[in-house]
């Protein structure tokens, strides 16, 4: 059975609130933002020979690093 004009499918041309929307002006700066602080305080972790940024974690201060950062890759995934 063919269809006509009238039984076709409706396009989707309708945009839903939310769906492919762009980022707010502050989302890039602050994604890249914990990119680099995560690197930067890596960075000051081994520079300053384990006494910098909070020397009560200790070796621990690597993985706080990496969570920042990873939290800016996280966000990476929303980005439009």
């Amino acid at each position: 059975m063919a269809r006509t004009k009238t039984q076709s499918k409706p396009e989707r041309n309708e945009a839903h609130p939310g769906e492919d929307a762009p980022n707010p002006v502050w989302f890039k700066p602050v994604m890249f933002g914990f990119m680099l602080l995560g690197l930067v305080w890596i960075i000051v972790f081994y520079v300053s020979q384990s006494q910098f940024p909070v020397p009560q974690l200790g070796a621990w201060n690597i993985l706080v690093g990496f969570g920042i950062a990873f939290i800016g890759f996280l966000m990476t995934t929303r980005w439009r």
